[in-house]
């Protein structure tokens, strides 16, 4: 028959950690400096910015001719583009007679029809205001005949 050897087990309960809100060894707060925390950051920011510019500076002389062109390549058509809009935008206000003020509201409009859509309705808006226009009914027509007694009392204020 095989013996079997009892296993000791701790049946006594072992003492839990000291939690944090308990009265025991607290660290008074540290005070921070945020004046030199301001300054190490800048000072950082600074080398980093510096940093960025030579890895720019060395980005840029290790592109190839065919490379550098295409950039030049790219800027130039943007700039057409940006050109040939501007060219739009100015003939679409001057087509309806827009009013500068009205011609601004072409700018954030990049498709042609819309540009138009909105210079007609614009423009139909300028027209109602000057075919209607600023209109006061006799206007400088005023009445010459003043009452009798008036005329009396002034008559004999300015009587000299």
């Amino acid at each position: 028959m095989s013996e079997i050897t009892p296993v000791p087990t701790d049946a006594t309960p072992k003492p839990a950690p000291p939690a944090q809100g308990d009265e025991g060894e607290q660290t008074p707060p540290v005070e921070i400096d945020w004046k030199t925390k301001a300054r190490e950051w800048e000072r950082r920011a600074k080398d980093n910015k510096t940093a960025a510019d030579e890895l720019a500076t060395i980005k840029e002389s290790q592109k190839t001719e065919a490379e550098k062109a295409t950039e030049r390549l790219a800027t130039a058509e943007r700039k057409v583009a940006e050109a040939e809009a501007r060219v739009l935008r100015r003939d679409v206000a001057i087509e309806h007679k827009l009013a500068k003020a009205d011609a601004a509201l072409l700018d954030t409009i990049t498709s042609e029809d819309a540009m138009r859509a909105l210079a007609v309705r614009l423009g139909g808006q300028a027209a109602d205001e000057k075919k209607h226009g600023n209109h006061v009914p006799r206007e400088g027509a005023t009445s010459t005949t003043v009452e009798g007694e008036a005329v009396e009392t002034v008559r004999e204020l300015f009587a000299g």
